[in-house]
């Protein structure tokens, strides 16, 4: 018998990696998203795989599923879709996580919550490490998801506490590569597609912020490694500790596209961090985890990706519209 792994949020950026990777360890996967800002182009290539079911539904939908292991990655995860529907935002990080854990108490599953370098807020510790309890602003523009994860991890010890249900908690640093959405907000696509057109690229603030990106490859090797290990009930941070400021990025992303795009400065957005960096000891130490993609060779595949997209809209005559 093939283990089975439900994977909300599946045809995501980030799920949809994730189910290529259970695939291809010969696991069943049932990936379960509402196509809210995720799409099924992602997961196109594994539907007619025999371990593989699409399903259309809502976390926020109490459901049961035989399975053994859950992999919650549903949200959206850029301030421009979180902050499109906060109630919805916020409704998906408590709700639907007090869901999977509801469904995994019955099915006695393990579950893996996708929680966030957010919960950190704009950090007054740096690197931050897992025992930080952050700098957020509970009533900003982004609480809906900061408070919302900081929720949804709380909810998840309270059941690992209360009912014994396995619980691993991943707070995913910036992650990167082919299938981002195109119209997200963040500043990786951003850059890549304003590049790719020939428009100038947006630095925030001075652009000496900082941030750490890791490949998406990398990033679903933690979370394998985390639902596969004995750290229950303790979140571990997932990240590139190999910080970057925005300037420094822009430079890469014009070096790989060759664009002679301009660079365009406008206000730093409300409670956005100046620096995030995530302390990786324990998934050193504990997951014998640590990214291994170099950032130039994780961002020649997302160019390429996204110039294959950018083709492929002029071809079908489309101008970007929609939710390429």
């Amino acid at each position: 018998m093939h283990r089975r792994a439900l994977v909300t949020g599946g045809a995501g950026f980030l799920g949809s990696h994730l189910c290529d990777r259970l695939i291809a360890d010969g696991l069943e996967v049932i990936c379960l998203d509402n196509f809210f800002t995720g799409s099924r182009e992602n997961v196109l290539h594994l539907i007619d795989h025999p371990r593989f079911e699409l399903v259309r539904g809502d976390v926020n939908e109490r459901t049961i599923l035989d399975v053994d292991e859950v992999y919650h990655l549903a949200c959206p995860a850029s301030p421009i879709h979180y902050q499109r529907n906060p109630v919805r935002t916020i409704r998906t990080c408590v709700i639907g996580t007090l869901n999977m854990l509801e469904l995994c108490r019955e099915v006695h599953a393990k579950l893996l919550i996708a929680s966030t370098s957010e919960v950190y807020g704009d950090p007054q510790v740096h690197p931050q490490p897992e025992s930080y309890w952050g700098n957020v602003n509970p009533i900003g523009p982004r609480a809906c998801y900061d408070e919302g994860k900081r929720c949804a991890e709380a909810v998840a010890i309270s059941f690992s506490r209360q009912y014994r249900v396995p619980v691993r908690i991943a707070r995913i640093f910036n992650t990167y590569g082919p299938r981002m959405h195109q119209f997200d907000g963040r500043v990786v696509s951003n850059f890549v597609l304003q590049a790719l057109r020939g428009e100038p690229l947006t630095i925030y603030g001075t652009g000496e912020q900082t941030r750490s990106f890791c490949y998406a490859g990398d990033l679903v090797d933690g979370l394998q490694r985390l639902m596969n290990s004995e750290i229950d009930a303790r979140p571990v941070n997932l990240g590139n500790p190999e910080e970057q400021t925005m300037l420094d990025l822009a430079q890469q992303v014009l070096e790989l596209t060759g664009s002679k795009s301009a660079l365009k400065y406008e206000p730093l957005p409300q409670d956005d961090p100046t620096r995030r960096r995530p302390d990786i000891s324990t998934a050193k130490k504990e997951l014998g985890w640590e990214p291994k993609v170099p950032s130039f060779e994780g961002l020649k595949a997302t160019v390429a990706y996204f110039r294959d997209q950018l083709e492929t809209e002029a071809a079908e005559g489309r101008s970007g519209a929609g939710h390429g």
